[in-house]
């Protein structure tokens, strides 16, 4: 099965908070969104408030329970007594833990699994006793793996931000999709599942699914809000699910 569209609404809020006004809708996005077929929505809800706001939470978790009951709601973040508040109010199928400074623009790079052992273990316990499925946000290496299967999480989230740097360098992108594919099939060896997300598009989606063909989830802001200016958001997710193998 082909790897599942989550559409991160956080570049339609950051458009909606530079005026005091209802739009862009971020729920009335996502529900054009999950019509046209992606299969779940993700949001990183930054102390701050700059991207997705709190209170965008509660809506959006009404409206995959009362309209997409098959999609999924995935919270991403840095794991402060603060947002594991959120997640266990507001109930996502999924949570993505980042190691996110909040100073920082967006997510650059993931856990150093051995370091932030004794730090993660505990808290994917407390996210698993919850019934929450937890994935660990992973640079392409696979020597942390082990480790990070050992803290109890369900799944990695591949950080591929390299990769879609390399856009306009095939042979630099090649690479960094090898990478990419050895630290997945370590973490598929390890019984891990693996997501990916940051900077993917439709241009380099394909390459990434034929090189990991298990993956479960990939999570796309950015560039697929870029090309809804260009396509519409009905028309991207087609795009995107298609680039996907769907």
């Amino acid at each position: 099965m082909p790897a599942k569209l989550s559409v991160n609404l956080n570049a339609i809020a950051m458009l909606r908070n530079r005026r005091d006004l209802p739009w862009p809708s971020v729920i009335g996005v996502g529900r054009l969104a999950l019509a046209a077929g992606a299969h779940g929505l993700t949001v990183h809800p930054r102390p701050d408030e700059r991207h997705t706001r709190h209170s965008d939470l509660p809506e959006i978790r009404a409206l995959i329970d009362d309209e997409f009951p098959q999609a999924e709601f995935n919270i991403e973040g840095y794991p402060n007594e603060d947002f594991l508040a959120l997640v266990e109010k507001h109930q996502p199928e999924q949570v993505t833990l980042v190691p996110d400074d909040p100073a920082q623009a967006t997510s650059d790079h993931g856990w150093n699994f051995i370091a932030d052992a004794t730090f993660l273990t505990p808290i994917v316990k407390r996210l698993k006793k919850g019934g929450f499925r937890v994935s660990l946000f992973s640079d392409a290496d696979p020597a942390g793996i082990g480790a990070a299967r050992d803290t109890g999480a369900d799944r990695i989230e591949l950080y591929t931000g390299p990769y879609g740097s390399y856009h306009s360098d095939s042979g630099k992108a090649a690479k960094e999709l090898e990478r990419l594919g050895k630290t997945a099939d370590v973490a598929f060896a390890a019984g891990l599942q693996v997501n990916a997300g940051h900077d993917l598009t439709v241009a380099n989606l394909p390459a990434l699914a034929k090189r990991i063909p298990a993956l479960a989830e990939v999570s796309i802001g950015h560039g697929l809000t870029a090309d809804a200016l260009e396509y519409g958001m009905a028309g991207t997710v087609g795009r995107f699910l298609r680039a996907c193998g769907w």
